[in-house]
C-alpha cells in the first residue's frame, strides 16, 4: 500500500501556479520538485543556493524522503545538489528546500516553476547494534575501493 503524504502550500496566494511534488510518468520512481522563487536565480560556476520549493509535508513515521538531482540539468548544465541524496525525516514539517550546486563551467539561471530535483519516497528501517569483538571473515574482508581491479 503506498504512503499517503499530507502537503501543505506555504504561501498559496503567491504560489498557486507552481506545480506540487508530481510523478512525470506512469513508472516514475521519482516525484518532480519545482523551484518556487519570484525571480530568475542565477548560479556561478562552483556556487550553491537553497531554493524553496513552497510546500512542507508530513511524511507517515517509518518513511523518509530522498532529494536527488534531476540527470538532464546534472548532465546538460553541471548542476547538482549539494547533499545527494538529501533526506527529508518524517517529523520534518518545515518548507522543503533544494540545496544546489553549479558543477559547471558557466553561469546557470534558474526559473519560476522550473523543475529542479527528484523526491523518492523510501520505507526506512531503525537498525539496532550488537557490539561484538570479532566479525565473520568474508571473500572480500576489508578489500577496499577498487580492490577487484
Amino acid at each position: 500500500m503506498s504512503p499517503m503524504i499530507r502537503l501543505l502550500r506555504l504561501r498559496p496566494e503567491l504560489d498557486a501556479d507552481i506545480p506540487l511534488p508530481r510523478y512525470m510518468t506512469p513508472q516514475a520512481a521519482g516525484m518532480d520538485i519545482c523551484a518556487a522563487i519570484q525571480d530568475p536565480l542565477v548560479l556561478a560556476p562552483g556556487a550553491t543556493a537553497l531554493i524553496p520549493a513552497g510546500f512542507a509535508m508530513a511524511l507517515p513515521a517509518g518513511f523518509e524522503a530522498q532529494i536527488r538531482p534531476r540527470s538532464g540539468l546534472a548532465i546538460t548544465h553541471g548542476i547538482g545538489l549539494i547533499n545527494s541524496p538529501g533526506t527529508i525525516d518524517a517529523d520534518y514539517r518545515g518548507e522543503i528546500k533544494i540545496a544546489v550546486i553549479n558543477l559547471g563551467k558557466t553561469d546557470y539561471t534558474f526559473s519560476r516553476g522550473q523543475r529542479i530535483a527528484q523526491m523518492v519516497i523510501q520505507k526506512v528501517y531503525r537498525a539496532e547494534f550488537d557490539v561484538v569483538s570479532q566479525l565473520d571473515e568474508t571473500t572480500r574482508s576489508d578489500g577496499g575501493f577498487g580492490h577487484t581491479g
